[in-house]
């Protein structure tokens, strides 16, 4: 093959194949930088695949922490209505003895027995002599007939206590008139007292019934109505309805000065409760309003309202100083802070949720044994009459202050090793979150260990929930709240309801404003018993 010199040109093929190359170089470098762009894409689908498959994995696992909270609700409600006695949350007290915290006090029960002895004797007694009957046979021993027999003491004694069914009488007075000669000038003599305003022909005891009925036994009017049918009276439910809410409303300045009492005390517990309405609530809203309960040094004070806003708990305690017991509610928060009242918690609510989490989690049991020796100083206090004493801050110290700190630690270990919404979780997450509020009463021997006492003032809310089912509006709420007032204060300072609503009835119209202190029941016990309340006049 001929050389190419330097001054000959490249033959034709020679520039054809330089073209070819430089036509596949250019393809081969397109072609790669599409599969370096599908590369690209295909990396970048599966970066969102990838960011896919984790957010659905977050989400399966957040909803099988949700329907595993929500199975344990579904096995706490069953457990609620339809377990054994055994499985439901047992009382502090008989924790306390099965597991050898808490000794029986005999002492103890004979002093109840004795009280309820003393109270036995103080009944209204009957006497009946039974004698022997005559046509009896003669001794068997030596023959003799009975009126040969001696008296044995005073006789064998039988006690039997009865129940005498309730009655109504009919009153009837007459009052003297007088006519002078002249025939100018009668005088008539002073009919009965009568009760207010609205008190028709009933008298103060039967009013008072009604209402210490009615609230204070949950009994609803229709139930009351048939009551009375059966002694033979007809009394229709719409009176005895115009009868509780027109003198529930001449009780409103007394139930004020009660929670006066309760504004003024430096520990106050309080709660609150559903329940449903007939009619439109002055919100607007239908069908629902709520009980709150507050309670200081035995007064026991009720309110009704158409919200389970804050508003109520300003109303009552706004601007007060101490110490409110709640729960974890955030309605309580505008009542409680650094320039109002120092929360405190609890450890009932804790232990509740404890034990909800012990069928999942049987390290629940830990916490539970923490909170019953907690109880258990509670109760050597009041075994030892030292309760809301100097000494019972003293044992607080000595032997709850430590096992609150031990208590701490665990649930310090605990955090985090269960899901948040898992009743374990919130369980350790309750107590963390509110430990501040359920350690206050290491801090002063009045404040409580729990609101076991609130609780159980709103017990009877439930009753009337159960019996009733509703309210029929705002103002019956609120009526209803006022007698409630009175009756559980009564019951509190062991004072009889009805005594004390029948005398109160007839004082309350024209009792001096500055003295109504002396009607709260336990002041009107004290002049009671000291012969100091003035006579009623008719």
């Amino acid at each position: 093959m001929a050389m190419i010199g330097q001054d000959q040109n490249p033959p034709a093929e020679w520039h054809v194949e330089r073209a070819e190359l430089r036509a596949e170089n250019a393809r081969l470098q397109s072609a790669l930088a599409e599969q370096t762009a599908r590369a690209d894409k295909a990396e970048q689908s599966a970066q969102v695949l990838e960011l896919k498959f984790v957010t659905i994995e977050a989400e399966r696992t957040q909803q099988a922490e949700v329907m595993d909270a929500m199975k344990a609700q579904l096995d706490e409600l069953k457990r609620q209505v339809f377990g054994r006695s055994s499985e439901k949350m047992p009382p502090v007290d008989r924790e306390l003895r099965r597991t050898g915290r808490l000794k029986r006090d005999p002492a103890a029960a004979a002093k109840r027995r004795q009280e309820n002895k003393e109270k036995r004797e103080k009944l209204e007694r009957e006497h009946f002599d039974h004698k022997v009957d005559r046509s009896e046979p003669p001794c068997p021993e030596c023959g003799r007939e009975l009126d040969q027999f001696k008296q044995l003491g005073d006789g064998k004694q039988t006690v039997v206590y009865e129940y005498v069914p309730g009655r109504l009488i009919r009153r009837e007075h007459c009052q003297e008139t007088l006519a002078c000669p002249c025939g100018e000038h009668i005088v008539t003599a002073d009919g009965p007292r009568k009760v207010g305003e609205g008190g028709g022909n009933y008298g103060p005891g039967f009013i008072s019934h009604v209402m210490v009925t009615r609230a204070g036994d949950a009994i609803p009017f229709y139930r009351m109505e048939r009551q009375f049918k059966r002694l033979g009276i007809p009394i229709a439910r719409a009176t005895m309805v115009k009868l509780f809410h027109r003198h529930a409303e001449e009780f409103r300045l007394l139930v004020d000065l009660l929670f006066e009492r309760i504004r003024g005390s430096p520990v106050v517990l309080a709660d609150e409760t559903p329940m449903k309405m007939q009619l439109k609530s002055t919100t607007g809203k239908a069908g629902k309003g709520f009980f709150w309960v507050f309670i200081a040094d035995g007064f026991i004070g009720y309110r009704f309202s158409p919200t389970r806003s804050g508003v109520t708990p300003r109303e009552v305690l706004g601007g007060s100083p101490g110490t409110l017991v709640v729960d974890a509610y955030t309605g309580y928060n505008r009542v409680t802070g650094p320039d109002a009242r120092t929360r405190a918690g609890c450890l009932a609510h804790s232990r509740r949720k404890f034990h909800r989490a012990l069928d999942k989690a049987p390290e629940a049991q830990t916490a539970l044994n923490f909170i019953l020796d907690l109880y258990r100083v509670e109760h050597e206090a009041m075994a030892l009459g030292v309760v809301r004493k100097p000494d019972h801050l003293k044992m607080r110290k000595e032997q709850s202050e430590p096992l609150m700190k031990e208590f701490r630690k665990w649930l310090d270990q605990q955090d985090g090793l269960h899901p948040p919404k898992s009743p374990m979780g919130r369980a350790v997450g309750y107590a963390l979150k509110n430990w501040t509020a359920l350690g206050q009463f290491l801090k002063s021997e009045q404040i409580p260990i729990d609101n076991n006492q609130a609780e159980n003032g709103l017990r009877i809310v439930a009753l009337h929930r159960k019996n009733s089912l509703t309210v029929g509006h705002d103002e019956a709420g609120q009526n209803h709240a006022v007698i409630l007032s009175l009756v559980r204060t009564c019951e509190a300072f062991d004072v009889n309801p009805q005594e004390y609503l029948e005398d109160i009835l007839l004082r309350i119209q024209e009792w001096p404003r500055q003295r109504l202190d002396d009607l709260l029941p336990h002041n009107w016990q004290r002049l009671k018993d000291a012969g100091e309340l003035p006579p009623l006049t008719s």
